[in-house]
């Protein structure tokens, strides 16, 4: 056994201790449920601290721990489960909640150990953390069930941990590794929340969007479609989709990510000598991947909390359609129409140089309304859009990327990003789809 695979063992066994939360909860009730395991994480952080060598110093220190002589990245992790203890009384976190966050994390651990024993490949150990971590956070929350937490179905479960794996997986891919307080932190946040929408998928909907997604993830990473961070934002969304949403929801999704994938290979060294190509030899980071498709995830979730908020779900449903439909008409329009020559600023209409931004051909135009119409056909097909909704859902697109250019003259590359003027590019296009939603 490795010295980093004992290491994640040992963190595995200290996160055992958060089964604490349910056992007391269920027979003493969550404030001593939630003084114990504060207390129990709490005196795990002080021993950290304290820390600085002998046998329990070997066995938990990382190469910064063993810089700073002290067992900072033990501590930071108890820190993180005492506050989701703390949480268990202040704010009512249901006491699974904490368990799944722990062992997503801790057991995802352990299987990226294993995996780098056998290939050193940074997407085959993301996909061994988010696998693990997947069955690790299902078998813990059975677990706490049978200590008297209180449960929701497996498939919801099974649902949310693999949501939380993913998660965990892809923060763990941008931010520094030994970040874990952190990545406990965000994967209970995303586990309560979840819980709380009162979902109850099928099994077969949570089986189907495991084995699909996860398919289409390898494929777009063996294609270099995508990175590791794409790859893990694009199953993440896509599960969101097909299991808040449904199987028409995951279609425009995936198409969008499909498309604008081999969009940005196409012609990729002909664009890369014009100095307009994708870096990365075009495969989609998870920052892009985000920024394009946050407010399809953030309408999907609206979706399957309408019941919540009071709003009709078809608002949600021309938002997604219209946002996505903006995500793929720019993409087109980017990757097609900066092959042709003669660029015009759409401000002003003076003539630029390829890939100058806000720069638009008639061409580049065409394609993304293109690009638009597709996923307006999709909404028709799929969600039973009438014309008039289908027309929507073209025109918000057109008018996303017609946005995205503007922002792209006046504010892009001062103030703001290229993924923050995507994000506002389907914002824009998501809000006006909505809007309509609501008029009609």
């Amino acid at each position: 056994m490795t010295r980093d695979l004992r290491r994640a063992v040992a963190y595995l066994l200290v996160g055992s201790l958060v089964f604490l939360a349910p056992a007391l909860d269920a027979h003493y009730g969550s404030s001593t449920a939630a003084a114990a395991t504060a207390a129990v994480f709490g005196l795990v952080a002080v021993a950290g601290f304290k820390t600085s060598d002998g046998p329990l110093f070997e066995l938990f220190a990382r190469r910064r721990d063993r810089a700073e002589e002290r067992l900072y990245g033990l501590a930071s992790f108890a820190l993180a489960v005492a506050a989701l203890g703390v949480l268990l009384v202040a704010v009512e976190l249901p006491a699974v909640v904490p368990v799944v966050a722990v062992f997503v994390l801790t057991v995802g651990n352990v299987g990226q150990r294993l995996a780098a024993g056998y290939v050193a490949s940074p997407a085959v150990g993301a996909s061994a953390f988010a696998a693990f971590g997947t069955v690790g956070g299902s078998v813990a929350a059975v677990a706490a069930g049978w200590l008297g937490a209180a449960v929701a179905s497996l498939p919801l479960v099974v649902f949310v941990a693999a949501s939380g794996a993913l998660l965990g997986g892809l923060i763990r891919s941008v931010l520094y590794v030994q970040d874990d307080s952190l990545v406990v932190l965000a994967v209970a946040l995303l586990v309560w929340l979840l819980l709380s929408l009162g979902l109850s998928p099928t099994p077969e909907r949570v089986a189907v969007g495991l084995a699909v997604t996860v398919g289409l993830g390898y494929i777009a990473y063996a294609l270099d479609t995508a990175s590791v961070t794409g790859m893990l934002t694009g199953v993440l969304l896509a599960l969101f989709a097909v299991v808040l949403g449904g199987y028409g929801w995951f279609v425009l999704l995936v198409t969008f990510f499909g498309l604008g994938g081999l969009a940005s290979k196409y012609r990729y060294d002909e664009k890369l000598d014009r100095g307009i190509a994708q870096e990365n030899e075009g495969a989609r980071g998870g920052g892009n991947v985000l920024a394009n498709s946050a407010v399809a995830l953030v309408a999907v979730v609206g979706y399957a909390a309408s019941g919540h908020v009071g709003i009709d779900a078809t608002v949600f449903k021309f938002a997604f359609a219209g946002a996505v439909a903006a995500a793929l008409a720019d993409t087109f329009s980017s990757e097609f129409g900066g092959l042709f020559d003669a660029p015009r600023l759409i401000t002003t209409l003076e003539r630029v140089d390829p890939g100058t931004d806000g720069g638009v051909t008639w061409q580049g135009a065409v394609a993304g309304a293109t690009g638009s119409g597709i996923i307006a056909g999709l909404g028709w097909a799929f969600f039973e859009f009438d014309t008039i909704a289908t027309a929507t859902v073209l025109g918000a697109g057109v008018l996303g990327m017609v946005v995205d250019s503007i922002l792209g003259a006046t504010l892009e590359g001062g103030r703001l990003g290229n993924q923050s003027v995507n994000l506002l590019a389907t914002l824009s296009a998501g809000t006006a789809a909505a809007v309509v939603a609501v008029l009609i």
